[in-house]
C-alpha cells in the first residue's frame, strides 16, 4: 500500500515482572482498513490494546497512532479514537442513554440522528438503570456511543461478547459502514466468522509474538481445499498423488480429499483427464486456517 500506516507497531514487548507477556508485536494498520487480531485467550490481544490505549507502558518496541506515541501522547490520541471493551462496566444508577450521551460529550460529541438510529438498530431501551442491564445491553450502550463517534481509529476487542446473532449482524454491517467512510479499526475477536466478513487483513497472535499476517487470500497456504469429485474414469488412485489428504471414496468414481494449495492446479489437471463429471471445491476458511496453524504448532513445539 502506498499510503503511511495509521498504526505501526514495531517490535512490542511487555513483561510483567519475569512473565514475557509480548515478546515480539509486529503489525500495521492503514487508512480505511479493518484489521483482525486473534489469537487464543492468554496469547496478548488485551496486553497490546491496553499498550495501545496508553493504560500500560510497553517495556520495549515502540507503537505509534496518528504518528504519536501510544505512551507519551496518549491524551492526544484519545481525541480521535474509540474503543469497545469485551467487559462493559457502567455506571448503575444512571440510565443507557445517559451513559451514552456522557461518553459522547467527554470525546466531544452529541447525541444526534445517527444516535437514535443506532439505539433503535440495536434493540436498546435507553431508558432503564444501568443496573438492570444484561450483558449482552451493556455492551450496546458501548458500541451504540462508538458507533456515533466521528473517530479516526475504532478499538474492539470482543465486542459482540453478549450478544445475539442479529445484533452481530447489526455491529458488522456498521463496522463496514465505518470502512465505507475511511475510517480504520482494530478488531480482537474469537468469532472467526466475524473476522473472516470484514477484515481486509488478519494478524494471528500466539504466546506474545504474531507469527502470521496477511489477507485470508495470502494465508491460505496454511491449510487445504475440500474437493468432492465424480469421473467417469475411476479415481481411487488419487490418494497416492502428493498434496492429497484425507481420501474418502464414496465409490470407485466418487472422492472426497483435502488438497494442498499448491498442489491444487496438478490435481486439477489430473481429475480433468479422469472426465469430470461432477466437482465441488470448498475454499478453506479462517477457522480451518486457525485450527491448522495452532495444531502444525504444537506439533511442531512437541517436537523439539
Amino acid at each position: 500500500m502506498a499510503q503511511a500506516p495509521l498504526l505501526n507497531v514495531h517490535h512490542l514487548q511487555k513483561k510483567f515482572g519475569q512473565f514475557h507477556a509480548l515478546t515480539d508485536v509486529d503489525f500495521k494498520i492503514y487508512p480505511g482498513e479493518v484489521f483482525g487480531f486473534i489469537g487464543p485467550n492468554g496469547a496478548g490481544k488485551s496486553t497490546t490494546i491496553r499498550i495501545l490505549l496508553g493504560l500500560i507502558r510497553a517495556s520495549g518496541g515502540q507503537a505509534t497512532l496518528f504518528g504519536q506515541d501510544v505512551w507519551r501522547d496518549s491524551v492526544a490520541i484519545h481525541r480521535r479514537i474509540a474503543y469497545v471493551p469485551g467487559d462493559v462496566t457502567l455506571w448503575p444508577n444512571m440510565s443507557g442513554g445517559e451513559i451514552i450521551d456522557m461518553f459522547l460529550r467527554l470525546n466531544g460529541d452529541r447525541h444526534s440522528d445517527k444516535t437514535e438510529t443506532l439505539i433503535k438498530k440495536f434493540g436498546l431501551d435507553p431508558r432503564k438503570k444501568a443496573r438492570t442491564y444484561s450483558k449482552g445491553n451493556r455492551q450496546k450502550v458501548a458500541l451504540i456511543a462508538a458507533f456515533s463517534m466521528d473517530a479516526d481509529f475504532y478499538i474492539f476487542d470482543e465486542p459482540t461478547s453478549g450478544l445475539d446473532p442479529l445484533n452481530e449482524q447489526t455491529f458488522q454491517a456498521e463496522v463496514l459502514a465505518l470502512k465505507a467512510r475511511g475510517k480504520s479499526v482494530l478488531l480482537s475477536s474469537h468469532i472467526l466468522s466475524e473476522v473472516e466478513k470484514m477484515c481486509d487483513r488478519i494478524g494471528i497472535i500466539r504466546e506474545g509474538r504474531i507469527v502470521e499476517t496477511g489477507t485470508l487470500a495470502d494465508m491460505r497456504h496454511l491449510t487445504r481445499t475440500t474437493v468432492d469429485v465424480q469421473t467417469t474414469a475411476p479415481v481411487t488412485d488419487v490418494a497416492a498423488l502428493a498434496g492429497v489428504h484425507g481420501v474418502t471414496v464414496e465409490t470407485d468414481h466418487h472422492v472426497t480429499f483435502a488438497v494442498d494449495a499448491d498442489q491444487l492446479t496438478a490435481i486439477m489437471a489430473f481429475l480433468t483427464e479422469k472426465g469430470l463429471v461432477a466437482l465441488t471445491t470448498t475454499p478453506p476458511t479462517l477457522e480451518d486456517l486457525f485450527m491448522r496453524y495452532y495444531q502444525g504448532a504444537d506439533q511442531a513445539v512437541d517436537g523439539k
